[in-house]
């Protein structure tokens, strides 16, 4: 591992870098306004202060787009992936849309025993990680990854990746290719697991492309009738334990049904009742929302739908729910674009604006055989204060009902 490098944001990454260098470590950060010292010893620039030609090395917070005039004008960067690429045990890079921390999850659920360690975009840094630990499970960002120029997976596995982040990336080639990145320094036998139809580099790695999780489960003769999850959570299970099957030949179903789902992540309550709500706040996109939809659709669904969709295409969520036996509930800043695709897609709505209203409207209609599912396909900051606020105030209206 390389000392004392320049570290560009000061964020959560950098700042676990600078402390397992003792401090004394140089930021430049667009929120500074002057130079200042913090408590580690650490002096933090402004961005505007950086000077190349005074650094030996660089390395960025993963969230700096390729445009930002720090990336621009580093000479020696590195992300946080390649500095730390000669200390990295055996790793396994997990990415894709939407999924990837849960199949991170129940990965590391699954090897735990086998001493391995959760990192990345997870929420604990490299710099965080024992370095003697036999394997690192790694929720790879597509920042992260267009960052990596030298470090590689021994094992890849990517979810189903739908256009994100444009923004950042620009294009949603763009954003394929950055995904696919690792497979450029992979090396021969090593395997990497991705959706069918993207368009892949040249790689030395062992590519098996899927489509659904019926060819996963029997590529690598996988019994999906052992296993509890439906829909979307199948196939991040399946993914988990091709891994196991791969490296140790096993396969404990007992282990992975045993795994819990992390909360706003289709979590199922049921109320005084005996209906099921499902808590699914964490669905900030469309792509999240279709996977919850499609989990519940051999029912009549309650669906309270909106938020702050930042401008997406939301058609072809309306495309999927127009033939289903599915009610909507519009809330959020998005609440008229919501009612004129309704009524252009002929889908039931009931207009709520906020999310207790539309629970009300619910309550008068649900029964033991119909769900309610707050699944919103939009982020939460309009209404409150994240995601997280948005499914505690669900759970808690569902307890008073």
């Amino acid at each position: 591992m390389q000392t004392k490098p320049t570290l560009f944001g000061y964020g959560l990454t950098t700042k676990a870098i600078a402390k397992k260098l003792g401090g004394g470590c140089t930021f430049f950060d667009d929120n500074a306004t002057e130079v200042y010292t913090d408590d580690d010893n650490n002096t933090i620039k402004p961005s505007s202060l950086f000077d190349p030609e005074a650094s030996t090395l660089e390395v960025t917070t993963p969230s700096l787009k390729p445009s930002h005039p720090l990336i621009q004008k580093a000479k020696h960067l590195l992300s946080e992936y390649d500095y730390f690429e000669k200390e990295m045990p055996f790793s396994i890079w997990i990415s894709g849309t939407n999924g990837k921390t849960t199949t991170t999850q129940m990965l590391t659920h699954l090897l735990s025993k086998r001493g391995a360690l959760a990192g990345g975009n997870i929420g604990i840094p490299l710099a965080d990680l024992d370095v003697d630990a036999p394997i690192w499970v790694l929720e790879s960002s597509s920042y992260a990854l267009h960052h990596t120029k030298v470090a590689s997976p021994d094992i890849y596995l990517l979810l189903p990746i739908t256009p994100d982040h444009l923004d950042w990336h620009g294009t949603a080639e763009a954003y394929a290719a950055d995904k696919l990145r690792p497979l450029l320094t992979m090396n021969e036998g090593e395997l990497a697991l991705v959706p069918k139809g993207l368009k892949l580099p040249k790689t030395n790695a062992y590519v098996v492309e899927y489509d659904s999780s019926e060819f996963i489960a029997k590529y690598f003769n996988l019994d999906v009738s052992k296993l509890r999850y439906k829909a979307a959570f199948l196939q991040d299970a399946l993914i988990a334990l091709v891994v196991t099957k791969v490296l140790f030949d096993e396969t404990d179903y007992d282990l992975m049904n045993h795994f819990t789902l992390d909360a706003h992540r289709q979590e199922e309550v049921h109320d005084a009742k005996g209906r099921l709500w499902v808590n699914d706040s964490k669905a900030t996109n469309i792509d999240a929302s279709i996977q919850a939809i499609k989990t519940y659709e051999d029912r009549h669904i309650h669906l309270i739908l909106g938020g702050d969709d930042k401008g997406v295409d939301l058609e072809p969520l309306f495309a999927l729910i127009k033939p289903l036996n599915l009610t909507l509930y519009t809330i959020g800043a998005n609440n008229n674009k919501l009612l004129q695709l309704a009524a252009l897609y002929q889908v039931e709505c009931f207009e709520a604006k906020e999310l207790m209203p539309a629970m009300m409207e619910i309550d008068k209609r649900l029964d033991k055989e119909s769900v309610a599912l707050l699944s919103p396909a939009a982020a939460s900051f309009d209404q409150f204060k994240s995601y997280k606020h948005r499914g505690d105030t669900f759970m808690d209206l569902v307890k008073k009902i």
